[in-house]
């Protein structure tokens, strides 16, 4: 499988929930293969897990508090359902590697987001 971008944001400080957060993949079998900040107020998680643990990869994430965006459970919700029409057990064996770019808007001001006229993706 190809390599699925998923946005998310939270309005919790990046201390709060980073940990949770790392915690809740590596619980439902995720491999964080690298984490890096993209900017002050981005990052990026890539990891990869056996489509076999979409689902429990997903109600992970939703429940660490990060907001998804609808294109985010669209994806993830597509997963799903092609974990669920798979037959074979090596077809859901099958490693998804998946890119999660995370916005922290505690750390957006007012006066970026007058300038801009949007919240930054």
């Amino acid at each position: 499988m190809q390599l699925l971008d998923i946005q998310g944001f939270s309005y919790e400080q990046r201390h709060g929930l980073l940990p949770t957060l790392t915690s809740a993949l590596a619980d439902c079998g995720g491999w964080v293969l690298c984490r890096k900040t993209l900017s002050p107020s981005m990052m990026e998680i890539r990891l990869e897990i056996q489509l076999r643990s979409i689902v429990d990869l997903y109600a992970s994430i939703v429940s660490s508090g990060l907001e998804l965006t609808r294109a985010g459970h669209l994806a993830l919700t597509d997963l799903c359902t092609c974990r669920k029409n798979l037959a074979t057990p090596a077809d859901i064996g099958q490693v998804v590697t998946i890119r999660l770019e995370i916005s922290f808007l505690e750390e957006v001001t007012l006066h970026s987001l007058l300038m801009t006229g949007c919240i930054p993706a």
